[in-house]
């Protein structure tokens, strides 16, 4: 099976994973489980309770169907008023489905614990009392089309996306003293791209691509609203084997306006969920306007079908922009993915394009920790590694901002051994109007620095051990805020009995603030019992 990927106007062909055999599996189950923590910095507190649970594991595969869902819903049970009851849920879907040679309908959603507050708690961990943590929810779906008109291609693609952030549970953890940041609710988003061409050798020798696209999100938040449409030319030029030169040049307009929350004794005012309250006589306010031509220029790479790489440098939202990504699969489970990026996002946006991104076939674990979707997500398929959440959970800021940084995966999948490595660097530079709540973030930037390693493998016939250790570094240039470092570690073994399966895990997760000399620890222990139906 081939696969035909165009960049830039040039026609790349790329020879695929051999196709699978058609496949379904689908494994509903319950589960529960003891918890116990231990406070390693903060009085020594030891808390227990139980955990109740219910999920699914489900896979399909086909010539024309690629599904995979794994989610779970689990409730805790404390035993005492130190420990609240929780709720949460944790999942990740992705499907495609061909319905003709030409058209195809891509859907996906996710379910996973987000920072509030870039300059909040970090615990990476959802066991205990975990402040600072947002359930959040993001899903998408379209339809895309890839066909040709002699001989141009033409692709278009639709995509609607929505996204929703509960208010976070025991509060933020910002320290005393620094003012309150608004909380993100809720947006929907469309997205319409278009795009026809001719690759090099056909009509001209030098491939040409025209291409366009409109965006246009409504938040709930401020009654926030950003519109984005671009249109460009693109020219790719051969100059050697599986090299080629490539430039191109655009128009852009970007509009992002949101109203003032209301003010009352010169604060802002909060609801219940701690979100600020929209001031309906507010005039619409322009948190951000570009309205000009844009060009970039680079190198595409593709030496091999396993190999690619393309980079660009151009200027782009009034300054010099990098960009660029590269990809080698080693084997047929195995490969490697890096990207350079550089554009103007909202949370929901980055969150629903990432989402995108992420494969259809990708490793599970029992989790017993809660941590599985919020950060690196490792693929089972060398051509398509995986990706890394870390850069948009860092904080569910309600801001437009220009998000650049560069992120990277590697998978090995061997039998039944799983390796994964994943890390990044990412920055936001905030887009608001002077004053939002009395706060001004317009111009101010936060940065996050984050690396996972995950590893699993059977032990015996029906045992399994997986281990994750995982750090995150954020910073602000909000005032009075510091650096934070997170970091943890968990190991969990499990053994099946038919139907049943047992699991021990063992974790230990804290996080350090930069001038504050009492850091926070947790020593976390689990043991639970699952039934597959």
């Amino acid at each position: 099976m081939t696969r035909l990927v165009i960049t830039a106007g040039v026609a790349l062909l790329c020879a695929a994973a051999p196709a699978q055999a058609q496949r379904t599996r689908v494994t509903p189950y319950i589960e529960a489980s003891q918890v116990l923590v231990s406070d390693l910095n903060r009085g020594g507190d030891v808390l227990t309770y139980s955990t109740v649970g219910a999920g699914i594991d489900a896979q399909v595969t086909s010539r024309r169907v690629e599904v995979q869902v794994s989610y779970q819903y689990e409730h805790r049970f404390s035993y005492d008023k130190d420990l609240a009851d929780d709720s949460m849920h944790s999942g990740l879907a992705q499907a495609r489905a061909k319905i003709t040679p030409e058209l195809t309908i891509e859907a996906g959603a996710i379910a996973a614990r987000g920072r509030a507050d870039i300059r909040g708690d970090a615990f990476a961990t959802s066991q205990g009392n975990v402040g600072n943590s947002s359930q959040v929810f993001a899903g998408y779906v379209g339809p895309s089309l890839a066909t040709h008109i002699g001989p141009a291609f033409a692709n278009a693609a639709y995509r609607f996306g929505y996204t929703k952030v509960e208010a976070p549970n025991g509060g933020t953890g910002v320290p005393a003293g620094q003012p309150p940041l608004d909380r993100y609710d809720d947006s929907k988003v469309h997205v319409a791209t278009a795009s026809v061409g001719v690759k090099s050798g056909t009509v001209l020798p030098v491939g040409v691509t025209a291409s366009g696209s409109y965006t246009r999100e409504d938040a709930g938040q401020l009654d926030q609203r950003f519109e984005g449409k671009y249109a460009r030319g693109d020219v790719v030029l051969p100059v050697g084997r599986g090299v080629a030169l490539t430039a191109g040049v655009g128009y852009e307009k970007i509009e992002v306006s949101q109203r003032d929350a209301l003010i009352s004794g010169g604060a802002p005012v909060i609801d219940r969920n701690g979100r600020f309250v929209t001031d309906p006589a507010s005039p619409r306010r322009i948190a951000y306007d570009f309205d000009g031509t844009f060009w970039d220029a680079g190198v595409i790479w593709r030496p091999s079908r396993r190999t690619f790489l393309e980079a660009r440098v151009g200027r782009r939202y009034g300054s010099m922009s990098y960009t660029g990504s590269a990809s080698y699969q080693i084997g047929p489970g195995s490969g490697v993915q890096i990207g350079v990026y550089d554009s103007v996002e909202t949370f929901g946006q980055e969150l629903n394009g990432q989402l995108t991104r992420l494969p259809t076939a990708f490793v599970t674990t029992t989790d017993p920790f809660g941590n599985q979707f919020g950060g690196c997500i490792f693929g089972t398929n060398g051509a398509a590694a995986g990706g890394c959440l870390n850069q948009v959970f860092a904080s569910t800021v309600t801001s437009a901002y220009r998000a650049r940084g560069v992120t990277g995966i590697a998978v090995l999948n061997r039998g039944s051994t799983r390796i994964g490595i994943g890390g990044g660097y990412a920055r936001r530079t905030f887009l608001a109007p002077q004053s939002v709540g009395g706060v001004s973030i317009d111009g101010t930037s936060d940065e996050s620095i984050y690396a996972q390693l995950f590893a699993s493998g059977d032990v015996g016939r029906n045992g399994s051990v997986s281990t994750s250790v995982f750090g995150s570094y954020y910073d602000t240039d909000l005032a009075n805020a510091q650096g934070i470092l997170g970091w943890g570690a968990n190991t969990a073994y499990t053994h099946t009995f038919g139907p049943l399966g047992a699991t021990a895990s063992l974790g230990l997760f804290g996080f350090d603030r930069e001038g504050d000399n009492n850091a926070s620890a947790q020593a976390q222990a689990l043991v639970g019992l699952r039934y597959g139906f």
